[in-house]
């Protein structure tokens, strides 16, 4: 188990740090009525923003329904929601509303949202509680208008090395005092980055706790990953990887795309890389950040133990490269010529026509004629697809 997950707090007394903004939020919630100002939870990611929420919903008795910023970006959305929400109290319990990364609300997706939450966290009839990173943008100084603003810090160095010890000694395990000032400092009062590399490290693992990378480090990495001898071994190396989400997929796929497997194995292998890809291509249309925390649970499943993997920068076998890189201006002249005759561009003829043509050759199902030159690329090309 993830000591993320193995330590998240139980309770609200067990929350590491920023006392004065759970005292805030404490008061804030045991002493609401009807009308009382929508609390703001602002702070850094991974300081301890939902768990504040879902903590504080606990302890005091209410149902807790989460929505993020994709939520409430238009007002059709909001009434949607909200409204059944606000309007039947009685018959849904306890409710009290959680909107994280509402700073998420921007752009060209907002039809009216902002307003339409502003509307309704003037007259509160429930506890509403919104969560962001910041709050300097022009629509945030809006929602802080008619809201009670509560600020939670990183927490410093010290607090956090008191605070790693302590879990390293229930762990009973060590790591060397150099290596835990940098995680310390790297994790920029993350509680959540620390513990992951503070495992990794434990594991013997190497975790890459800035952007910068070498493709050693990646290639240790998914070697790693697929010789792991646990479900649990392959978690930490997996998580202790932190490079780019889209370069992160591009490793996975490259390697097992490369590597000989059973055909049930590769599809369901692919299946997996289809996933954390469509996760990721949501994050970039929506700008929805917080769903990148679901990337590795999902990349996770592509773990199998003894299954024969080995890590590759490119998605072709190295054969197949080195003959596009010596027959690539040939390639290009052919497709230059078929491209003309079916009147689309080079591009299009390479992606989507070539393929096919080649495949039709290939099984005697189309005659082409073509000149000499071309005809020995064809060739090529068919020995390469043997």
């Amino acid at each position: 188990m993830m000591w993320s997950d193995k330590y998240r707090p139980k309770n609200l007394l067990e929350m590491v740090g920023n006392e004065e903004a759970k005292e805030s939020f404490v008061k804030w919630l045991g002493k609401w009525i009807k009308g009382t100002k929508p609390l703001l939870l602002v702070g850094p990611p991974g300081i301890g923003k939902t768990t504040m929420a879902i903590l504080g919903a606990k302890q005091f008795g209410y149902d807790l329904i989460s929505m993020n910023a994709s939520d409430v970006r238009s007002k059709q959305k909001i009434q949607e929601i909200l409204n059944p929400i606000l309007g039947n109290r009685s018959v849904l319990g306890k409710p009290m509303i959680f909107v994280d990364e509402v700073d998420g609300i921007h752009g060209r997706s907002d039809f009216g949202g902002v307003e339409a939450l502003i509307d309704i966290l003037k007259e509160p009839t429930i506890p509403m509680i919104l969560a962001a990173n910041s709050d300097i943008s022009d629509k945030m100084k809006s929602i802080k208008k008619v809201v009670t603003t509560v600020k939670l810090r990183p927490l410093p160095p010290r607090l956090m090395r008191l605070y790693l010890e302590e879990i390293l000694r229930r762990e009973n395990v060590s790591i060397k005092i150099g290596s835990l000032i940098k995680i310390i400092i790297d994790s920029r009062g993350d509680i959540r980055s620390i513990l992951n590399s503070a495992q990794a490290l434990a594991g013997g693992f190497e975790p890459q706790l800035d952007k910068s990378y070498q493709t050693a480090n990646v290639e240790e990495s998914i070697n790693s990953f697929f010789v792991a001898k646990s479900l649990e071994e392959a978690q930490v190396i997996l998580y202790s990887l932190r490079i780019d989400p889209k370069e992160k997929i591009n490793a996975f796929y490259s390697s097992v795309i490369t590597s000989t497997l059973p055909k049930d194995v590769l599809k369901e292998m692919l299946d997996v890389l289809s996933e954390a890809d469509m996760l990721y291509g949501k994050i970039m249309r929506r700008q929805e950040w917080r769903l990148l925390r679901y990337l590795d649970s999902i990349l996770l499943k592509l773990y199998r133990q003894g299954t024969s993997i080995k890590y590759s920068q490119f998605n072709l076998p190295w054969p197949t490269l080195n003959r596009i890189r010596w027959d690539g201006r040939a390639i290009k002249g052919l497709t230059s010529n078929l491209a003309k005759q079916m009147h689309v561009s080079r591009s299009t003829f390479s992606t989507l026509y070539l393929p096919y043509l080649l495949y039709c050759i290939k099984n005697k199902s189309l005659e082409m004629e073509l000149n000499e030159t071309d005809y020995e690329i064809v060739q090529k090309e068919l020995e390469i697809m043997k």
